[in-house]
């Protein structure tokens, strides 16, 4: 089953790890910038698209920076589930 997370993506849902809602993250988190600044090093961050961030999506392999509420990733992560045909 895969899920949107905006932009042009979609990711297969048994490869995430975790879902991590920005809006909640201190902006100064010396923690989340390490972590970000490791991601961007190893090639591995991802940017949904330009608009404002809103959570981070961390799978198996690679981590997204999507526009997408963690609240509405979880819905369509759900609705997926139910309706395995779909893409979300």
């Amino acid at each position: 089953m895969f899920v949107h997370i905006g932009g042009e993506y979609t990711i297969l849902i048994d490869s995430i790890i975790g879902l991590v809602n920005l809006e909640t993250v201190q902006a100064s988190s010396s923690d989340m910038n390490d972590f970000l600044r490791q991601q961007e090093e190893e090639n591995i961050l991802e940017y949904v698209s330009e608009e404002i961030p809103r959570s981070l999506i961390l799978t198996d392999d690679r981590t997204y920076v999507s526009p997408l509420s963690v609240v509405t990733l979880k819905k369509r992560i759900e609705s997926a589930k139910t309706k395995p045909d779909t893409v979300q």
